[in-house]
């Protein structure tokens, strides 16, 4: 009986014994929790800056959601906010974590807004206020300067239920805006800060005209720190409308794209700032109106000739290669395409682009001479 007591007491002993290891053991993980809790808190509003706002900030174990997400535009943004979400979820690696390295295993952005600014160079901004955000951080936190230099690494980000609004300064001041609705986009493998790797990019949605909606898809591959890219670019049945301040060229008339829809192809390679972009555009029963002011061109055709070319064509397809040095401050991909194009669209239609120049020539020299002489000069 005796050796059965303190066999008895022995167990409870190691019962004990377990039951505060565990205990211990909780605490830690509880502890560590708040903590991680507390950190990944930090972490969101360091990066959302003075700019940003965050409704809520839920924290669970390995996901915080972040509730009605505002980025204001930074001063001179063509418009209020650069970013506006009902809801981001973010799923974390804790071992990661815990082991102070930052691994987000999937970002999921739901219910967004995101404005995109073409500046008059050519030169694309997204989300420049957490760039800033950044910068500020660090100029007055030596752990926030820390914190832009550790080796972050996003696996996955869905962007889910959106609209994306590009604003374009490159045709126009003004800029140009063109919305894409019904908004869609994966984003694959981002590894900051270095952002030297590929990352796969994937977005569709649709452009709404006057008169049709249209489809734009984009995927492929970019190496963002040294833009080496292979991307595909599609329109579909685009109103042309929407396309206006790119084909026109206007002298304070109304010359207007009145019909019609527009197809695209574009596969674009940049390597070493090298850009090789073979494509093809389809414009299907382009309409155009005209007031007769014979400055307006359409594609750098007077417009005039443009329209009495097009009676006889339905459809038109152009073919057409963009090659260039994308440091060369001369070269412009507008520009660029805008050249292939109207030669295309000048063979196509069977004009003379010669004669075309000879005409927009003739019709200069005679205003010039009516200014000349209401001037008296």
């Amino acid at each position: 009986m005796g050796d059965i007591g303190m066999a008895g007491t022995k167990a409870r002993r190691v019962a004990l014994w377990a039951g505060a290891v565990i205990a211990v053991l909780l605490l830690a993980v509880v502890g560590g929790g708040l903590f991680v809790a507390h950190e990944m808190k930090a972490r969101v509003l360091e990066t959302l800056g003075p700019l940003g706002s965050v409704e809520d900030i839920d924290v669970g174990y390995a996901r915080i959601t972040l509730s009605h997400v505002r980025l204001r535009g930074p001063q001179g943004w063509p418009t209020d906010d650069t970013l506006r979400a009902e809801r981001v979820t973010v799923n974390v690696d804790m071992r990661a974590l815990l082991s102070h390295r930052v691994h987000l295993q999937h970002v999921t952005v739901d219910g967004f807004y995101l404005s995109v600014a073409r500046l008059p160079d050519g030169r694309i901004e997204l989300l420049p206020n957490l760039r800033q955000s950044t910068r500020e951080a660090q100029a007055g936190s030596s752990e926030a300067a820390a914190h832009a230099q550790e080796d972050r690494l996003i696996d996955h980000v869905t962007f889910e239920r959106g609209a994306m609004e590009f604003f374009d300064e490159s045709v126009q001041t003004p800029p140009y805006k063109v919305l894409i609705s019904d908004a869609r986009a994966n984003v694959d493998n981002l590894h900051l800060p270095a952002l030297a790797e590929p990352t796969k990019l994937d977005m569709s949605g649709s452009i709404k005209g006057p008169s049709h909606t249209g489809t734009v898809t984009f995927n492929g591959w970019m190496k963002i720190a040294s833009r080496d890219s292979q991307t595909h670019t599609t329109l579909r049945n685009v109103d042309i409308a929407t396309l206006d301040p790119y084909l026109l060229k206007k002298a304070g008339a109304k010359t207007t794209v009145t019909g019609g829809t527009l197809d695209l192809t574009l596969d674009a390679t940049v390597h070493n700032y090298q850009i090789h972009a073979p494509g093809s555009v389809t414009l299907n029963r382009l309409q155009l109106s005209d007031d007769g002011n014979p400055l307006d061109t359409f594609l750098t055709i007077p417009t005039k000739i443009a329209i009495a070319a097009l009676k006889n064509h339905d459809q038109i397809k152009l073919d057409f290669e963009l090659d260039g040095d994308l440091r060369d401050p001369k070269f412009s991909l507008n520009e660029s395409l805008m050249k292939k194009l109207a030669a295309g669209f000048a063979k196509a239609v069977g004009v003379n682009p010669e004669g075309v120049a000879k005409n927009t020539g003739g019709v200069l020299k005679s205003i010039g001479d009516t200014l000349k002489n209401l001037f008296g000069k």
